[in-house]
């Protein structure tokens, strides 16, 4: 299977950064690598940013917080950064669940929400 999105290693963290237009196919793609790669890893934090994704529909939401769910199961801590402004207007008018998932503005305060996580076990 051919990478999809690079996903960097920053001592027990994972990061990816998901950029420009992903397709249906694409989105689930990254779904399956990010779930593989932390259970290879055995990390205990992964960063998602979606601050450079062009749209953030329904799908990819839900495909998101899926994701978040199987990152749990495996043993590590998530947080999804980069929610610009307009998708979050949509994703909540949409009606689209991500209460459960620990959010932050940027990769900086991404990264120390990880660290609170992993020190309190949330």
């Amino acid at each position: 299977m051919n990478e999809i999105v690079p996903i960097m290693r920053i001592g027990e963290t994972l990061l990816v950064s998901l950029q420009g237009d992903l397709d249906d196919e694409a989105v689930l793609r990254v779904e399956d690598q990010l779930s593989r790669e932390v259970a290879r890893t055995r990390t205990t934090g992964t960063l998602i940013d979606v601050s450079g994704l062009a749209v953030v529909d329904s799908f990819i939401a839900r495909v998101l917080t899926r994701v978040v769910a199987m990152i749990r199961l495996l043993g590590s801590q998530a947080a999804v950064v980069g929610i610009q402004p307009a998708v979050a207007i949509t994703l909540v008018e949409l009606g689209v669940p991500m209460g459960h998932l620990h959010t932050a503005l940027n990769a900086e305060q991404g990264m120390a929400l990880l660290a609170r996580l992993r020190d309190h076990g949330a």
